[in-house]
This record gives structure tokens, sequence and C-alpha cells, in this order.
């Protein structure tokens, strides 16, 4: 819930910046217009390099590893017991 309160916020916020920039002439009518796609452009850009920096440091888990093994390891017993075929190792 507080994040969807931050977002309308800065949603809010946004909108009223660009609004107040329609109304005065500081910056060209032509350009104001674009200013939401510039945004949302630059949103999809933070993204885009948020998801790549999470990729480049993505933690590994030795230890999460070796249990995951030891339960794939489990469960391939315990379907050879039920008489599955769980195929070769």
């Amino acid at each position: 819930m507080k994040h969807i309160v931050k977002i309308m916020t800065l949603l809010v916020a946004i909108t009223a910046v660009w609004i107040s920039l329609l109304q005065t002439a500081m910056i060209p009518q032509s350009h104001t217009w674009l200013l939401p796609l510039y945004f949302i452009v630059s949103l999809g850009c933070y993204g885009l390099f948020m998801v790549g920096v999470g990729l480049m440091q993505f933690p590994t888990c030795p230890q999460e590893a070796i249990l995951l093994q030891q339960d794939v390891i489990e469960a391939k017993e315990f379907l050879k017991h039920k008489g599955v075929d769980v195929g070769s190792d």
C-alpha cells in the first residue's frame, strides 16, 4: 500500500509540473506536449538499466545449490522405489 501512495504522489507531482509548464511560456509548447512521452521513454530506459544491473549482480548461492541437488537425488530415489523410470544419472 505504501508503494501505491508513493507512485500516486509522484504522478500527481509530475502532472502538476507538466500543467504548470503548459500554462507558462518557459518552454515552447511543442516541446511541452512531448514531456510525458520523454518521461515514459526515460522510465523504460531506467527499468531496462535496473534489470541489467540486477542480472550482472545476480547472487550465487552454493549452499542452496547443494541442497537442491540433494533434493533431486532424494526425489529420484523415491520415484525409483515407486517404479517410475527417472532416466540415467
